[in-house]
């Protein structure tokens, strides 16, 4: 997978955001050098946001995603209003889009406070300045005044786009993080053996995105990839030779794959390596103690953060509530929400059940996550959920020290409690 292949979950989210007509689509065309989005001097024109991968060295592959103006108006514009605060969800780094013509008021101060509440990096970029007469003195005013780094810009004359760009660059995390799956639990000649069932919800030809990162990411830390089927793992592990540093299942073969693993070989799913890698494995863990507690009437959400056709044995509309339902023995209520829907209200569940976020950026899924905290609500996803209920936790963790920490402490809460 090279970086024009980098699917956009795994790259930084910059958004641009300001008024209607301050530039946001005229700057977004000069930062990926084509006509990404459709420009206009009637404001309003940009309604959905547009988002446009690129490569940006040396920080690598990003998304830019150009949005409505908040000062948008009516009805209408309220639903466009809603839609770009929902990318603020996703957004790693901020671009303030300030018309030189207008200035700024209390509707750039209030947008401030939101990002600023949000934890997002912004970068102000001062556009239209071609037909400014003090670009130098406005800027210094106005950089003052937001206390933020900005940029003077004019997308009509190109002026500005280097500046902009290194200061994004500036911004941005220059590490490979974002991209580790499993790479810092191998060594250098380490063997992983894949267990890859072939998936029905899968197109034909292709393995799903987690199983294809969790692959690239083994050869990038020098590791071998041995891949293989559920029913093939025993006759796999015989011939290889040698014990192997790890095991990786599809969650759905969990019994399977357990009962022909050696127990003096590491176990884990990609959903579990995704749960950490998208999200915060610790609480994740720990929101498996609500599992047990479930009563008659409680209601349970089951997330997936992509959309396709549902098949007879879809692992979130069939097989877990199955699971569940066998395994608690009550009368639970379950309910699905898919792609980027997400109840605003969470306080009517006991227990979130999240897919393992491979559609998702690492910031989606942990403000996911922080919207259950707030509404008291435990939340597992699904290879957490399925290695609970089918026995083979807290094997499926062992090899992550603080997740087993967290389950211990969990443990150990739930018995005094």
């Amino acid at each position: 997978m090279g970086m024009h292949d980098t699917p956009r979950s795994n790259r930084p989210h910059i958004t641009l955001l300001g008024r209607r007509n301050a530039g946001k689509s005229s700057i977004l065309n000069t930062l990926t050098g084509q006509p990404a989005a459709v420009v206009s001097p009637v404001g309003g024109t940009t309604t959905d946001p547009v988002f446009k991968p690129m490569e940006l060295l040396p920080a690598g592959p990003i998304v830019l995603v150009d949005t409505a103006g908040l000062d948008d108006e009516g009805e209408i514009g309220a639903l466009r209003r809603n839609k770009t605060l929902e990318i603020l969800n996703s957004t790693d780094l901020a671009l303030l889009i300030i018309d030189a013509t207008v200035g700024v008021s209390a509707f750039e101060h209030g947008l401030l406070e939101k990002l600023h509440a949000k934890k997002i990096p912004v970068i102000g970029v001062l556009n239209k300045t071609d037909i400014l007469a003090e670009v130098e003195k406005m800027t210094a005013t106005l950089k003052a005044e937001l206390d933020l780094p900005l940029i003077p810009f004019s997308a009509s004359k190109l002026w500005g786009d280097a500046e902009l760009k290194k200061a994004i660059m500036d911004a941005l995390p220059q590490n490979e993080d974002r991209f580790r799956i499993v790479g810092d639990l191998l060594s250098p000649g380490d063997f992983v053996v894949l267990v890859v069932p072939i998936d029905k919800a899968a197109p034909k030809g292709r393995l799903i995105l987690p199983q294809q990162q969790t692959i690239r990411d083994t050869l990038e830390s020098d590791a071998i990839a041995v891949v293989t089927k559920e029913h093939e793992l025993r006759l796999t592990l015989e011939r290889l030779g040698r014990k192997p540093r790890l095991v990786i299942t599809d969650s759905q073969a969990f019994m399977k794959v357990a009962a022909d693993t050696p127990k003096d070989v590491s176990l884990t799913s990609f959903s579990i390596l995704f749960a950490r890698h998208k999200g915060d494995l610790d609480e994740l863990v720990r929101g498996a103690r609500a599992i047990d507690r479930l009563k008659d009437g409680d209601r349970v959400l089951i997330a997936e953060a992509c959309t396709h056709q549902c098949q007879s044995d879809d692992i979130g509309r069939v097989k877990i509530p199955r699971w569940l339902r066998q395994t608690i023995g009550k009368r639970l209520i379950i309910e699905h929400a898919s792609g980027s829907s997400f109840p605003a209200d969470l306080s009517e569940y006991a227990l979130v059940i999240h897919c393992g976020a491979c559609m998702l950026n690492r910031r989606t899924m942990l403000h996911r996550m922080a919207e259950t905290e707030a509404a008291g609500v435990p939340i597992v996803n699904y290879g957490i959920f399925i290695a609970y209920v089918q026995g083979v936790f807290p094997r499926a963790i062992e090899c992550f020290p603080s997740a087993m920490l967290a389950w211990e402490q969990a443990v150990g809460a739930g018995s005094h409690s």
